[in-house]
């Protein structure tokens, strides 16, 4: 009994601790997770007529975009199929600017300007991950919360468990009668739900403090068995050539090889070097609407020879467990990994955690308004 008080007394401290910063957090993801299909109702200006006429180099690409926003960062061009508009995004940190711009790939034509900052699903990815609270402040708080919620789900799941076998009925399924008091629906809504969840819950905890945390992060990938650098990291060239020495850029060839190599991929993210002495990331994404078995590759700004990394964030093919599974943390957190299906879960999961703080809330009120009244 003592056992169970002390549990009890660690769920109730933490719930009511974290509860409004879950309760938001499980809004603004339930909110989240339909976002890309959601937004590809509205978003035809992103197609184009295919032509046979050759596609804009990435530096033209470049030079025209930063005609609108000469004073912003350009972090990369994506060029996709044959009928996507090339999008160019720019990104700064402080201050805080992200757009993309989209291009006829064929004529160079501007099509759109889109604002990532701005809207609905930003007003909730905001939200979700700081609170519409300042940046650095926001952040904290919904990691830690976050990483408390772990131990909420934990504790639950011990006080759930019935003393004796014939209690497991109870909390398994709900069982409500005309007599039935609101307060014990209440528990029951928060006992029963509770354990139903309980695993999706961990796994978007899990999944989401993982993000939050570097630390937490190179723990799990060594203790699965890791032996890569758990960082994205940019190398450098292995030439010392020049390649203004060349008539044509060969940044500008890369594209069109890649799109020769790869005809099936998604996409292609090119990030331009941020310096003479770093190699040309690009991004290949090979299954649309999932990010973990995108290939890294990195070639010489010189040459265009490949060069190969040490870190996990190379091509897929050279992955191996640990580098796989945190890979697919981000595809795990949003439910993409298992596709529609998996979306699906994660919009409903996140919904009833939602519920969790406000039940558990109105039991701490309930037996506190009782104690008040004896």
């Amino acid at each position: 009994m003592k056992y169970r008080k002390s549990i009890l007394a660690l769920h109730k401290i933490l719930g009511l601790l974290t509860g409004i910063v879950v309760f938001i957090v499980a809004i603004t993801g339930s909110c989240f997770a339909f976002k890309d299909e959601i937004e590809s109702l509205y978003s035809d200006y992103k197609k184009v007529n295919p032509q046979n006429n050759a596609l804009i180099t990435v530096t033209e690409a470049k030079t025209i975009a930063s005609k609108i926003f000469p004073n912003n960062t350009v972090h990369g061009t994506v060029f996709s199929k044959q009928d996507d508009a090339v999008e160019v995004i720019f990104y700064d940190a402080e201050p805080e600017f992200y757009q993309s711009i989209f291009i006829n790939p064929y004529s160079g034509e501007i099509i759109q300007v889109d604002d990532h900052l701005s809207g609905f699903f930003a007003f909730v990815l905001k939200g979700h991950m700081r609170l519409w609270l300042p940046k650095k402040i926001g952040e904290q708080v919904v990691s830690a919360s976050i990483m408390l919620f772990i131990f909420i789900i934990i504790s639950g799941f011990l006080l759930w468990l019935p003393k004796k076998r014939k209690g497991l009925k109870k909390r398994l399924k709900f069982d409500w009668k005309a007599t039935t008091k609101w307060k014990r629906k209440n528990f029951d809504l928060h006992a029963i739900f509770g354990f139903y969840i309980c695993s999706f819950a961990l796994a978007l905890g899990i999944t989401g403090v993982i993000m939050s945390y570097d630390w937490l992060k190179y723990v799990v990938y060594i203790s699965t068995g890791g032996d890569k650098v758990p960082a994205f990291i940019i190398p450098e060239n292995n030439s010392k050539i020049s390649a203004t020495d060349y008539e044509v850029k060969p940044i500008d060839l890369l594209i069109p090889k890649l799109l020769k190599e790869s005809p099936n991929a998604e996409s292609f993210e090119l990030h331009y070097p941020e310096s003479e002495d770093n190699s040309i990331y690009v991004e290949v994404s090979n299954s649309k609407g999932l990010f973990y078995d995108s290939d890294f590759r990195f070639f010489d700004q010189n040459t265009l020879e490949e060069i190969e990394t040490d870190a996990i964030f190379g091509k897929y093919k050279d992955s191996k467990f640990a580098d796989k599974l945190l890979r697919m943390n981000y595809d795990i957190h949003i439910g993409a990994i298992g596709g529609i299906t998996g979306k699906i879960i994660a919009f409903f999961a996140s919904l009833l955690i939602a519920s969790l703080p406000v039940t558990g809330g109105l039991l701490w009120y309930g037996k506190k308004h009782k104690k008040q009244h004896n």
